[in-house]
């Protein structure tokens, strides 16, 4: 049977690009003749009730804003099956058939046990960390590095002045993507991420030499995953004698306008995860991979790792000499 009524809602920690995956979904349900709801506050608003009907204009003006209109919590009580059948019954008294859920990987462990309940979900990969499994990006990551990127280049132009070294910690406990791109794309002399061993040795030894050669400052990302960019540093100071500064970005790397990549890719996305359900696809996680819309079995998701992305990795080391 056809969907005739959905909802949508994101949970987690908010990523940029969030609120013009809501847009997307609500217009395009509305062009599709459905009826559309949104769930405020995540899991803890479907286990409370608080859910309400939109309509075009309940999204207006928000493509271009940060964070989740529809705001996100963290909610013990849905991790249990009471809670879960809870939040499946307040859908289900609504008739509505069909759920979109913006979230990462906690988010789409909630979708899934919905599935398996009986209540038709979609996953839209939305967080910064880019650590889902089976979508080249999420939502919101493309903004995040570009923060990072943008941080360091003034980081940069403060080292280099004074001739010193500088230790940025980024977000990323399991997933060194921000640290790896916005470390090749802003020129960092290294990049540390949970993905890879690293030699702190070498780090130190290699510091070193380039200031000896001449090189006015030094560049080293932290993924948080890695350790406290202040114990790094320390370790560093006792193996050569130089003491790097550190920048702790920490949460400015989730807020802010989303990139014009960020919101075409939430539109996307958004727009089909709609036709999907439409088409009575349910259980699924939405995707893109080189350039082309997915989906996969969020059961599949939920228990997989998102590989690391060691070319890009290599590509970084050789081009830090």
């Amino acid at each position: 049977m056809s969907v005739k009524k959905i909802a949508v809602l994101t949970s987690g920690g908010d990523s940029q690009g969030m609120n013009a995956a809501v847009r997307a979904v609500v217009r395009s349900g509305l062009y599709h003749g459905l009826e559309v709801f949104a769930v405020q506050r995540g899991y803890a608003g479907l286990i409370n009730d608080d859910i309400r009907e939109m309509d075009l204009r309940s999204v207006g003006d928000i493509i271009q804003r940060g964070g989740t209109i529809l705001q996100t919590a963290r909610c013990k009580e849905f991790l249990t099956p009471e809670g879960q059948q809870l939040g499946a019954e307040n859908l289900r008294k609504r008739g509505i058939d069909g759920l979109v859920v913006i979230g990462g990987d906690g988010s789409y462990q909630g979708a899934n046990k919905l599935n398996k309940l009986g209540i038709k979900t979609m996953g839209l990969p939305g967080t910064i960390d880019n650590d889902i499994p089976f979508t080249d990006f999420t939502i919101g990551f493309d903004t995040a590095v570009s923060i990072v990127v943008d941080a360091i280049n003034k980081i940069r132009d403060t080292m280099s002045s004074h001739e010193r070294s500088s230790v940025v910690e980024v977000m990323g406990r399991h997933c060194g993507d921000i640290a790896l791109y916005s470390g090749l794309a802003s020129g960092a002399e290294t990049i540390l991420v949970p993905e890879v061993p690293y030699d702190l040795d070498e780090i130190a030894n290699r510091m070193s030499e380039n200031f000896k050669m001449g090189k006015r400052h030094s560049i080293i990302i932290v993924a948080e995953g890695v350790g406290k960019g202040e114990d790094i540093a320390a370790e560093i100071t006792k193996r050569n004698g130089i003491e790097p500064r550190v920048t702790v970005l920490g949460h400015i790397q989730r807020g802010g306008t989303p990139t014009h990549n960020d919101r075409i890719l939430a539109s996307n996305l958004g727009d089909f995860a709609v036709r999907k359900l439409l088409e009575g696809v349910s259980g699924k996680a939405c995707g893109i991979i080189k350039g082309e819309l997915t989906v996969t079995d969020i059961d599949l998701v939920v228990n997989s790792k998102k590989q690391f992305n060691m070319e890009l990795y290599e590509l970084a080391k050789r081009l830090s000499q």
